[in-house]
């Protein structure tokens, strides 16, 4: 890896995929967090990819300033060890979710945690790409998405789905995504812990 990328807009899904290609998502991050944290802890690679589904902006920083600036005994260390471990709850939980919740208790949750990384009720994402996201079928997010929208809680029109009742949408999700926002607003509540100012940065735009 030869850069960190800082988000301020849009959300990143971290994939992992096998060599079928089918895929699955281990967590996403938007402008609370970053992407790179392999060059954080160390390892310098990683087995996951990152994918942008809902486009927006990001500050890339060159890989060697990134480690230059961790040196500095600054308080950047304590804000990204602060995000890896709501990181690494929700990659956690979402491993728990895949495997014993339903297909649309995980769709609620996949919805609500890019609602949190977004200034609009609205997604730019489709249904294939959730199925890849979700690591299922596309004709079973098409059904789950369907049962949303009887009950009034999305719209939805090629490529885009709009939350129309964000409260039922939460009393619809399982309790991991409770889990994983309370660990987010625990740990990334703290003054200052969600200040990036990356040195050298530059702002690039991300899209899908």
């Amino acid at each position: 890896m030869e850069h960190v990328y800082f988000p301020i807009s849009g959300v990143v899904s971290m994939l992992h995929v096998l060599e079928d290609g089918e895929s699955a998502e281990a967590a996403v991050t938007g402008r609370e967090g970053m992407i790179g944290l392999s060059l954080f802890l160390g390892g310098g690679t990683t087995t996951g990819r990152a994918v942008v589904y809902c486009p927006g902006h990001a500050y890339r920083l060159p890989a060697e300033v990134m480690k230059s600036e961790l040196t500095r005994g600054s308080g950047l260390p304590d804000g990204i060890l602060r995000f890896t471990q709501a990181f690494l709850t929700q990659m956690g939980q979402t491993g728990v979710c895949n495997r014993h919740h339903s297909i649309q208790q995980r769709l609620c949750r996949c919805l609500l945690l890019r609602l949190d990384r977004l200034s609009s009720d609205e997604l730019q994402i489709t249904q294939e790409q959730l199925a890849g996201i979700l690591g299922v079928r596309r004709e079973s997010v098409t059904e789950a998405a369907g049962n949303l929208r009887k009950t009034g809680v999305i719209a939805y029109r090629r490529g885009r789905i709009a939350v129309l009742d964000r409260p039922q949408l939460e009393q619809k999700v399982c309790e991991c995504y409770r889990v994983v926002a309370g660990e987010y607003n625990r740990l990334l509540a703290h003054p200052g812990a969600a200040q990036r100012q990356p040195h050298r940065g530059r702002h690039v735009e991300t899209h899908p």
